[in-house]
């Protein structure tokens, strides 16, 4: 499956659903090649026949965040697909279990906290460093973390999630400390919030459409060279910390 070499490589993981799908069919319409990072193969394929629909070049690539072996195998894949990765978007997430006071800080289940962290957090970390190389080898790479302003400690909004909104303020954090240690590379890192968005994700309660969403992703996934880092942004400009 060769790619052309002008031709922009974009990994999105979770991309088979929600949030993810609406940012890879918007970056495959403004010319990218998406790899569609998804565990479920079943959802994964689906999702790259619905881009491959809408005129998006896409393949699929097996990606399951909690496991080193799954996200170096992706890697792998796609340095054979593609040579190298323009953009990351690190959409990926789960909210954890709220039965039973699960998140609430008072009975909070450590096990839940562990399982978010695992995804928010660790998933990131582990996908970001295996896809390093590969960003390195573009001429202007770009990292979206997809975060929430429930992990803002000067706005708390939402609901008490002890295990998710803790989980997005320390995303923050390292996606600020990844973009002090890229500095003085050409790989910009910030991270989004899209808004309360109706997905499955929150029980399609939001407010905001997917491709709503979506929109802060794209604009830092196509930032200029000048452009900001170390960021926390959503459609209105610069989010509290």
């Amino acid at each position: 499956m060769g790619r052309v070499n002008d031709t922009k490589i974009a990994l999105v993981t979770g991309a088979n659903k929600g949030i993810g799908l609406a940012i890879a069919l918007a970056l495959g319409a403004i010319g990218f090649t998406v790899a569609v990072g998804a565990r479920d193969g079943t959802r994964r394929e689906e999702a790259v026949e619905r881009l491959r629909a809408a005129g998006v070049d896409a393949f699929g690539v097996a990606l399951e965040v909690t496991s080193d072996d799954s996200v170096a195998a992706a890697a792998a894949t796609i340095e054979r697909t593609a040579g190298r990765l323009d953009v990351l978007v690190n959409n990926a997430g789960i909210s954890g279990r709220l039965d039973g006071g699960a998140q609430d800080p008072t009975t909070l289940d450590l096990d839940v906290l562990r399982a978010v962290l695992d995804t928010n957090v660790f998933g990131v970390v582990r996908v970001t460093n295996a896809m390093l190389p590969l960003l390195h080898r573009a001429g202007s790479p770009r990292i979206v973390n997809m975060s929430s302003n429930m992990g803002s400690l000067t706005l708390r909004t939402g609901p008490v999630m002890a295990a998710y909104a803790p989980s997005k303020s320390m995303l923050n954090s390292v996606t600020a400390q990844y973009a002090r240690r890229l500095a003085d590379t050409n790989v910009i890192v910030n991270a989004a919030c899209p808004g309360y968005v109706a997905t499955d994700f929150t029980g399609f309660s939001g407010t905001r459409t997917p491709e709503q969403g979506a929109a802060i992703a794209i604009r830092l996934a196509t930032l200029p060279d000048n452009g900001p880092r170390g960021g926390f942004f959503d459609d209105e400009g610069a989010i509290p910390w």
